[in-house]
């Protein structure tokens, strides 16, 4: 007798562990979802390339054109109140330009050296965006004749930033709670939370990138900054309970 019991309780105990492997192998009960969140302000810095192009017979004659147009530039910038911290050279090059002809029988002709090209831009940092429309009306009446994209943007993006995860969390927790009630379950308390990468900053407000040169403005160049959008995302891990 004493030897069945014995048996017996050692079943009793193999069972009982064997039990608790398996719940413990069990996969959680979990839901995972992802937030959206969104928030926006009016942006408080536009950001601008201007470009001086110049052709000439030799690189030396291009370069003196290209310097003494943005040399004029840079001035005329400071004397809109651009701080030196605002203006950072974005962009260089001297290129050589070639004339391309075909012999009579069809083929290439050697390229004809007919001159070089310079192009210097300078990246200009505005924070009053009001000026930005004469600005630009004064950079093209000094030479500037490329360039021109605008970017708006925002000094301080943290609360914004702070908002649109706000919105995240809660569209997150709302959609886990539909998720739980369609499923006839209960959501229970969060696992794990992690912060998704902010979306891209808003791509440049491209105006017309043309030779502005060839069309002398009268009047400031019409400006609309608008609102600047932050999305971001969170994924959120919740227990289930019930059901």
């Amino acid at each position: 007798m004493l030897i069945r019991a014995a048996f017996l309780s050692a079943s009793m105990l193999c069972l009982s562990l064997a039990s608790a492997a398996a719940e413990e192998a069990r996969p959680p009960r979990q839901i995972v979802v992802t937030g959206i969140g969104e928030a926006s302000a009016k942006p408080d810095i536009a950001v601008t390339d201007l470009t001086v192009l110049r052709v000439g017979e030799t690189a030396r004659a291009a370069l003196d054109e290209a310097n003494a147009a943005m040399a004029d530039v840079v001035a005329a910038m400071k004397a809109l109140s651009i701080e030196d911290r605002d203006l950072r050279t974005s962009g260089f090059s001297i290129a050589p330009q070639y004339r391309y002809e075909n012999r009579t029988d069809g083929t290439q002709a050697p390229p004809i050296l007919t001159g070089y090209e310079v192009r210097n831009t300078l990246s200009v940092r505005i924070r009053d965006i009001a000026a930005v429309g004469a600005l630009l009306d004064k950079a093209v009446s000094l030479g500037i004749n490329q360039g021109g994209d605008i970017a708006f943007v925002l000094s301080d993006p943290a609360p914004v930033r702070t908002e649109a995860r706000r919105e995240a969390v809660a569209d997150a927790m709302a959609t886990a709670k539909t998720l739980a009630e369609a499923s006839g379950v209960e959501l229970g308390p969060v696992v794990s939370i992690a912060a998704g990468d902010d979306a891209a900053p808003p791509r440049p407000m491209a105006m017309e990138r043309m030779a502005l040169a060839a069309a002398p403005m009268d009047k400031s160049v019409p400006v609309e900054a608008g609102e600047s959008t932050l999305r971001t995302t969170v994924t959120m891990v919740f227990d289930l309970t019930g059901g």
